[in-house]
This record gives C-alpha cells, structure tokens and sequence, in this order.
C-alpha cells in the first residue's frame, strides 16, 4: 500500500475530466504552469537584488 498504479492514475484523470470537462483542463493547466513558475521566481528572490535595482535607478 502506499504506491501509485497506472489504473489509480487513470481513474483521477478520468474523474478530473467528468469534473472540469475537455474545455476547462487546457486553461486548469496553463494556470498551475504559471502558478509554479511564479512559485520557482519566488523561491529564488535575493533581497540583494532589490538593494542592486534600487541603486541602478538612482
């Protein structure tokens, strides 16, 4: 217990799909690949870079 099949997987999807439809999950999708690139810029923030940016404008 505990591993992930193929069948489990394609249940999930196949009940993501009943859910959202065939329409929705293209747009579902592009807003977690956006929400997790957002994500990897926020996790790789330098606050040095802010200090550098602000020195730059003046």
């Amino acid at each position: 217990m505990g591993k992930i099949g193929f069948s489990e997987i394609l249940l999930i999807l196949l009940v993501i799909v009943l859910l959202f439809g065939g329409r929705k999950i293209p747009e579902l999708m592009k807003g977690i690949g956006q929400g997790m690139k957002e994500f990897k810029k926020a996790s790789k923030y330098d606050p040095d870079d802010d200090k550098k940016e602000t020195t730059k404008k003046e």
